[in-house]
């Protein structure tokens, strides 16, 4: 555990922002567990060595007979990062699965999927090698697999193949590099940067899988990139029972793999030498990297950023600055890391009014939509002319017509039933005409995207925006009834942060794809009520309040030309467009005002 930085008054050296190119990059390493789904042993050692190990990704058999546990576990667990392990074979001797779709070509005589993909000598005439394999079915049968583990885990971000089965033939791999296209999905085989590493000697026991891994670590060169592969599972008797011909001990084996990769001898040796455990998307899908130099940036001036900061005794947590779309700096503080979520309080409204960007774009509602329309069984006994006349744009821009924000009174009583309480409290001014911050307002926006899609909104943006954009792992809290919040509770990385502000920055474009219109992006980033909120005074000066620039749909405008989305006790995705920069800070600080001062003094500033 890192030693907080704000616990004391020494400092500035210790703060240095850190300043980024590829020569200064550490060892990057995914471990990654394969095989859940395969077996119930193989389900709780895969959650294990990833809750409490080293395990970076977990690989999901979707043909497994444990898949519907799989489902269960990981859905209750959505921070883990998770590929899909497309299948071809049945390798067990007395546990088998089969296909999702019909293939002949590819099973037994039995309907089981042969063993093997290449010839071997232990099971003659059981490979898929030695029959007259269709393209076509292997094209059927991994969409079928795609589709269901999407359907059932949308976090999933990447493909990876069971004993080969995606590159022993080069058109099933041209194949199945089109699927990971189509479906917005990494595909392993295709991310140059990454070079495969295993086990350096024997490898049969605990004690040899710890000195072998450990002399694997004495290979990796600094900047670089591996992954490791191996398949946990638990010596139980289910496992004492799976085997084929020349691999009898995988019970033992396997029991092996969990405590290895959960070994306190591993985790402080990966510690020692400062090798950095990464997901696939942290490689694959990072934003690029250049220096503040080469942006045209003054270093020293993001360094007085956090000079400022510690003099101000402002908590922050992490900062990360974008220039031209570059990660140009980033700095971790305390306990705060890369690889870790910061709970974001109200910057998640900016996500959930983007889902209704999309829902609009796909023809699912309009903003002329009456609220009430979507919640027929929820209404009070009598309906105002004002709760009538409720549309989804007045969610959007909080001007519902409350007096004040029933939020907290309602999620305080036991029982209550967050979007029947929330259109029961009367609504003192017409929609449209009155600026009240109003989070229940944003879960109502959740509530509509949940009601027409029959998904959750975390779920319906997983193909939307996440899984674009390489955001993952994401955790997003729910109402007793099932809801996302929708304006609060979604807990984020510090580079998902960026991106998402360099996805508004530019106008719903990423790699090239246009995934939200730029109309869409315009509109919502506009000022379309300029009431202040109500803890800024009307008297207030404008010209130094970022709070008295107007809101749009979940998005604060700001000095400068600039927008952002916040959330409490300073979590902030600035977006600077006539700067081409984007800010992001996590912290917990009261003063919000005076970190946006600090922003603008000095990041901004640098910014030439």
């Amino acid at each position: 555990m890192r030693k907080k930085l704000f616990a004391g008054a020494v400092l500035y050296c210790a703060m240095q922002f850190t300043l980024l190119s590829f020569d200064s990059e550490p060892v990057r390493l995914i471990v990654r567990a394969d095989d859940m789904g395969s077996s119930r042993a193989s389900n709780i050692a895969c959650l294990k060595t990833s809750r409490e190990g080293i395990a970076t990704s977990i690989e999901v058999m979707a043909v497994g007979p444990w898949f519907p546990e799989t489902v269960r576990l990981l859905r209750e667990n959505p921070e883990i990062a998770v590929g899909l392990h497309l299948t071809l074979t049945s390798e067990w001797d007395l546990i088998k699965w089969r296909p999702l779709t019909s293939c002949p070509s590819l099973v037994d005589e039995n309907g089981y999927f042969f063993p093997q993909i290449r010839k071997n000598p232990n099971y003659p005439g059981q490979s898929i090698s030695e029959h007259k394999w269709n393209l076509a079915e292997i094209e059927q049968e991994f969409r079928a697999q795609i589709e269901l583990a999407l359907r059932n885990l949308p976090q999933i971000t990447h493909l990876s193949s069971h004993m080969g089965c995606t590159t022993f033939d080069k058109d099933v791999a041209a194949m199945v590099s089109g699927l990971a296209k189509e479906y917005n999905l990494t595909l392993e085989t295709e991310i140059e940067s990454l070079s495969y590493v295993g086990y350096r000697g024997s490898h049969k026991t605990l004690e040899e899988k710890e000195a072998a891994f450990l002399k694997m670590l004495e290979t990796l060169e600094k900047g670089k990139n591996y992954l490791f592969v191996d398949h946990p599972a638990l010596d139980t008797e289910e496992m004492q029972g799976t085997f084929h011909i020349g691999y009898e001990d995988v019970a033992q084996d396997r029991q092996g793999v969990t405590d290895l990769f959960t070994s306190p001898k591993i985790k402080a040796a990966l510690q020692e030498k400062n090798i950095e455990l990464a997901t696939y998307n942290q490689i694959a899908k990072a934003l690029p990297r250049s220096t503040p130099e080469a942006e045209n940036v003054s270093a020293d001036m993001l360094q007085n950023y956090l000079a400022a900061v510690e003099e101000a005794k402002q908590e922050i947590h992490s900062v990360m600055v974008l220039r031209n779309g570059k990660v140009i700096a980033e700095k971790y503080l305390g306990d705060a890391a890369h690889d870790k979520n910061h709970v974001m309080y109200s910057v998640s409204k900016t996500f959930t009014a983007t889902a209704i960007g999309f829902a609009v774009q796909e023809g699912r509602i309009r903003l002329s939509d009456k609220v009430i329309s979507f919640f027929p069984d929820d209404l009070p006994e009598n309906v105002s002319d004002h709760l009538r006349n409720l549309e989804i744009r007045h969610l959007l821009t909080m001007s519902v017509g409350h007096g004040k924000d029933p939020t907290q009174s309602i999620r305080e009583t036991k029982g209550a039933d967050w979007m029947k309480d929330f259109l029961a409290v009367p609504l003192e001014h017409p929609p449209g005409t009155r600026f009240v911050y109003n989070s229940l307002a944003t879960y109502a926006l959740s509530a509509i995207i949940q009601k027409v899609t029959g998904e959750k909104l975390v779920d319906y943006l997983y193909p939307r925006l996440f899984r674009p954009l390489g955001i993952a792992s994401i955790r997003w809290e729910e109402s007793p009834q099932g809801i996302n919040c929708g304006g609060w509770g979604l807990w984020l990385k510090t580079e998902d942060m960026a991106k998402m502000g360099q996805f508004l920055l530019q106008k719903g474009a990423w790699n090239g794809k246009q995934l939200l219109s730029k109309e869409w992006i315009e509109e919502a980033t506009r000022a379309h009520i300029n009431q202040p909120p109500a803890w800024v005074s009307d008297q207030s000066d404008e010209a130094k309040s970022d709070w008295r620039q107007g809101y749009g749909y979940q998005l604060w405008r700001c000095r400068h030309n600039a927008f952002r989305a916040d959330g409490a006790f300073g979590q902030f995705i600035i977006v600077i467009p006539e700067k081409e920069a984007v800010v992001a800070v996590t912290a917990q600080l009261g003063d919000m005002q005076a970190e946006i001062n600090l922003i603008w003094e000095h990041i901004s500033s640098a910014l030439k």
